[in-house]
């Protein structure tokens, strides 16, 4: 249940209308977390500029979401993992992999850049840094460009399945693939 209340449009103060109207009209992401950003909206845009910087970023929208998977799973988040669920579907990731993440087991993806997506996300989850020769491989995989846009989507996701654990954003009771337990 939520521990945040759910503001009306028509609740919001001048600010927050114009952040959620324009949200609402590029990206239509107003739920989830944003149910409580939008109390800051300089934050709930600052998330919304963050999030399409990554989006036009070197990750592909499969490592991206491989990102998603391994950081809502890690933090046990259940709105983020719902939502990153369906996204992942829609951009060609198969239900095996997801289970597989979801059972906190290796994908086994077999593309490299994927692979270092995954093995990132879940070093620095784990071990809060990587070591030199897990940097080296990745910036060899992925390039220096890539790794900086990889290592600060995981922050940015790992702010947004906080958010939502905190403030208890639950996924819909009809929710295909939920979190193991």
């Amino acid at each position: 249940m939520a521990r945040i209340a759910i503001l009306d449009r028509g609740d919001m103060t001048a600010e927050q209308g114009r952040v959620y109207d324009a949200a609402k009209q590029s990206s239509g992401i107003v739920g989830g977390p944003y149910c409580a950003y939008i109390r800051l909206p300089a934050l709930f845009e600052a998330c919304q500029n963050v999030r399409a910087a990554l989006a036009s970023g070197p990750l592909s929208p499969r490592e991206q979401q491989i990102v998603n998977l391994a950081v809502a799973r890690h933090w046990n988040a259940r709105y983020p993992w719902f939502a990153q669920v369906r996204r992942s579907l829609a951009v060609g990731i198969e239900q095996p992999v997801i289970d597989a993440i979801n059972a906190h087991r290796d994908p086994g993806l077999a593309d490299a850049r994927e692979r270092t997506c995954w093995a990132v996300a879940r070093d620095l989850l784990v071990s809060k840094g990587l070591s030199d020769e897990a940097y080296g491989a990745a910036e060899k995989t992925m390039g220096l460009e890539a790794l900086v846009a990889l290592v600060a989507s995981i922050g940015s996701f790992s702010m947004t399945c906080m958010t939502a654990n905190t403030f208890g954003i639950d996924p819909p009771a009809a929710n295909p693939t939920p979190l193991a337990t």
